[in-house]
């Protein structure tokens, strides 16, 4: 499983990406991201999340998140993106 700082704005998005893109070699078919312990964040934490979604579907591995917040899960709703944040 990997995990998600607990702060994810624009200025982490950069190096947070890169963290999960490394630790994606590692994993098995299902990729399992935990960000229960995100509490301060932005849009970039969407932005971070639907661009290693994309990482994972092209490296032929599923996409999971567990504990998305429920700021964050409104957040999605209201860019149209949650479906593509599916919980794991």
């Amino acid at each position: 499983m990997l995990v998600l700082p607990s702060e994810l704005t624009h200025a982490q998005a950069r190096a947070c990406l890169q963290m999960l893109v490394q630790g994606l070699r590692a994993q098995s078919a299902s990729v399992v991201v935990d960000a229960s312990a995100l509490q301060r964040f932005d849009s970039a934490a969407l932005a971070v999340l639907l661009e290693f979604r994309r990482e994972c579907l092209v490296a032929g591995k599923h996409f999971l998140i567990r504990g998305l917040t429920p700021r964050l899960a409104d957040l999605a709703g209201l860019y149209g993106v949650a479906e593509l944040l599916p919980a794991g």
